[in-house]
């Protein structure tokens, strides 16, 4: 049964009946904590304003689960319990504002921007809070765009030498070399590969026959230039030799296409960058041809300009993880500032994996250019679309620094995107989109440099180019002599 439109439906609920007016805020608590902290919900709904956005944020903090909360108001709207705060926050440097403005003895203005007498005050008292408001953000934010740009140092070269301080750090470990008995630890994580002879050798089962290929696809072309080794190529989503759990006594050689510092895998470019990557309806084999994605969307960067594109966030992707439920909750509360929505995925059964809405039709590549601000999330480890997003020419918020893959390191935040923090909540990234809104050239000119890097270092030149480089310097430090495993089938 739908309660407040906007997709929200009213599944396992706890509604708090309205304070009574004489009622102290700790009575009103000791009533009902009890019911709504042992309650099994999934939505909790405060009948009642922003008076009392105090007590959602306790029970929200207190749940023992997570707990979406939502503040009814009187027009019969809804909003998040961040932003009710705010408003509270924002209506209490309002009347501190015009206390000061009463006892003021000039006409002045102070730095701040509030009145200081009563002759010239009408203006000025109500735009003081606001713009003390975004005074420190808009500081905070300019100085990290200048020191960022202060450091960066643009990469030059035509070849993949953008990349390769990444190739130099995932090798260093393996510097003394690697064995024969290291291989063989290694074999259970991932997909078992020899060259012999010039000829690619590989175990007959592999789990995704699509990301075999691809990377098959990149080994082909360097097979006349390499010795003889053999490498254990993981082409699950998850990395897998720990620095920490489990960690095994000596490092082992297993490559990954994505991870974060706890691995010690070896990067490769990811076999989506010619066939497999998500498969969805719009893509149903994957994203795949990074060759073919970098035309497609740059045509339609240029059918959308920068001074024509929404001046909107966009997402749309499916709920891998909670760190995406901020924007989306956002979206329902300013559907005029930010459009996103959850898809489904394989896992979807019910509107509750698409956190109480149902889910939203999926979006090309392409029409993603229409925006202009984008927002990228992880999915089971680093995001595919990351790169895409760059060719629409639109500023790229990018959630969390964990996850990595080989062109990564190369993208500098602030210079080429804008980094976003993983636990950020709708009031914080409320005011980091205002803020690009309010400084539109700013916004532009990180996404033209995003745009010309992404077009100019991660050409399918780059991909082969990096490979070429990780199969040779992976080559030398094999130091065995490879013998042919029987059990292994001829590819090339």
């Amino acid at each position: 049964m739908k309660i407040l439109g906007n997709g929200m439906k009213r599944v396992k609920n706890f509604i708090l009946p309205k304070r009574e007016s004489v009622e102290s805020v700790d009575n009103y608590l000791k009533r009902y904590r009890r019911e709504a902290y042992q309650s099994h919900c999934d939505l909790l709904v405060i009948r009642e304003g922003c008076v009392d956005a105090l007590i959602a944020y306790w029970l929200k903090k207190r749940a023992r689960k997570r707990l979406n909360v939502i503040v009814v108001k009187k027009d019969a709207t809804y909003q998040g319990v961040s932003t009710c705060l705010a408003v509270v926050i924002m209506q209490c440097i309002y009347y501190i504002s015009v206390l000061l403005v009463i006892f003021a003895q000039n006409g002045q203005t102070d730095d701040g921007g509030m009145c200081m007498a009563k002759e010239s005050c009408a203006e000025t008292q109500q735009e003081a809070p606001t713009n003390n408001l975004y005074k420190a953000a808009d500081n905070k934010y300019i100085t990290l765009i200048e020191e960022a740009l202060a450091a960066y140092k643009p990469c030059e070269s035509s070849n993949c030498s953008c990349h390769l301080d990444v190739l130099k750090t995932d090798l260093r470990p393996f510097r003394s070399g690697i064995t024969q008995d290291m291989i063989e630890q290694a074999r259970s994580y991932g997909t078992k590969y020899q060259i012999i002879g010039h000829r690619l050798f590989r175990q007959r089962d592999c789990m995704f026959p699509a990301r075999c290929s691809g990377v098959e696809h990149f080994i082909r072309p360097n097979l006349p230039k390499l010795p003889d080794m053999e490498l254990i190529i993981n082409c699950r989503d998850w990395p897998q030799i720990s620095r920490h759990w489990n960690a095994p006594r000596e490092p082992l050689p297993v490559l990954s296409f994505s991870k974060t510092n706890d691995y010690l895998d070896i990067m490769y470019p990811t076999w989506g960058f010619w066939e497999g990557g998500p498969a969805i309806s719009l893509y149903p084999t994957g994203l795949g041809r990074w060759d073919q994605h970098r035309v497609s969307v740059r045509k339609a960067a240029k059918v959308w300009p920068w001074e024509k594109k929404l001046d909107q966030a966009f997402f749309r992707g499916s709920r891998t993880s909670d760190e995406r439920d901020p924007l989306v909750l956002l979206s329902r509360m300013r559907p005029e500032l930010v459009d996103a929505q959850y898809t489904k995925n394989q896992a979807w059964r019910s509107p509750k994996d698409t956190l109480h809405a149902e889910p939203a039709q999926e979006v090309r590549l392409e029409d993603h250019c229409q925006y202009k601000y984008l927002f990228n999330f992880r999915g089971v480890a680093a995001s595919f679309r990351f790169k895409h997003l760059f060719l629409c020419k639109s500023l790229v918020f990018h959630v969390g620094q964990e996850w990595q893959e080989f062109f990564y390191d190369s993208l500098k935040p602030w210079v080429h995107y804008v980094p976003v923090p993983v636990g950020i909540n709708e009031w914080e990234l409320e005011q980091l989109i205002q803020f690009f809104r309010e400084h539109d050239q700013l916004a532009q000119e990180i996404a033209n440099r995003g745009y010309e890097h992404i077009w100019k270092h991660l050409r399918m030149e780059d991909v082969e180019c990096y490979w070429k480089r990780l199969l040779r310097r992976y080559g030398k430090l094999v130091k065995y002599e490879v013998k042919r495993d029987e059990e292994l089938v001829e590819i090339f």
